[in-house]
């Protein structure tokens, strides 16, 4: 399932998302241009590997937990993290404020790396990528939305079927697969791989403590019914 759009409608620019976006492309773009030795150096310096950072105890150690959320793998590793967060990031921001989004998301990632250091702690594999505060992100969408409905495009053969799902199913779902593919890594070790527990963490991050950072009424008046978009309430439902 391929999802294409989401029903939760924004008031203002998503410009922390897009930022987000901007950065990662920009560092993914640093990366690819990186000789294979310098590339090396620089993964091993900036991304997250649990066997050390286990061991972090200046502030300088502890750089990889933020720094990691800007590595990519490769082109496609970066477009889905970067399309999921196009797609359900505005809406949260838009509901957090732009500040607290932005630490919000940074808090989500660094929970990911926590998680996943929690259930691998002796692993030397790189741990890199976005996934993790996206997860998060998916958590608080999940909590805030959860009967908006998401486009989703399913191909079949050469046949694009589109449906609508609540985001509480499409989000649930991705969450259980997540969990399923992690108990796997876990009864079945390897090196290197999926961070599938970096992304369960920050999912329950972002289920847990997303809403705790909604803006006060005072600040950020209620949606009314007719704010939503067409076909849709100011919640994204039907």
């Amino acid at each position: 399932m391929i999802p294409i759009s989401t029903t939760v409608p924004t008031r203002y620019p998503a410009f922390v998302t897009w930022m987000l976006i901007a950065v990662n492309c920009a560092v993914f773009l640093v990366q690819i241009n990186l000789p294979p030795g310098e590339l090396d150096d620089f993964i091993f310096t900036y991304a997250f590997i649990p066997a050390r950072e286990s061991n972090a105890s200046t502030p300088l150690d502890f750089l990889p937990f933020i720094t990691m959320m800007f590595l990519h793998g490769g082109w496609l590793h970066l477009i889905l993290n970067i399309w999921t967060l196009y797609l359900f990031g505005p809406a949260v921001e838009d509901r957090l404020s732009h500040g607290r989004y932005l630490l919000f998301y940074l808090g989500c990632g660094v929970a990911a790396s926590f998680a996943q250091m929690a259930t691998d702690p002796s692993s030397t594999a790189p741990a890199l990528g976005a996934s993790g505060a996206i997860a998060g992100v998916l958590g608080c969408n999940m909590r805030l939305f959860p009967l908006s409905r998401v486009i989703v495009l399913i191909p079949i053969l050469f046949l694009p079927l589109f449906f609508e799902l609540y985001a509480f199913v499409f989000i649930g779902l991705w969450f259980l697969l997540q969990v399923l593919q992690g108990t796997v890594a876990l009864l079945h070790p390897a090196e290197g791989g999926v961070a599938w527990w970096a992304h369960v963490g920050g999912f329950l991050a972002g289920l847990l403590f997303g809403p705790l950072l909604l803006q006060p009424e005072r600040r950020y008046r209620v949606y009314q019914r007719d704010e939503g978009i067409l076909g849709f309430d100011a919640w994204g439902r039907r």
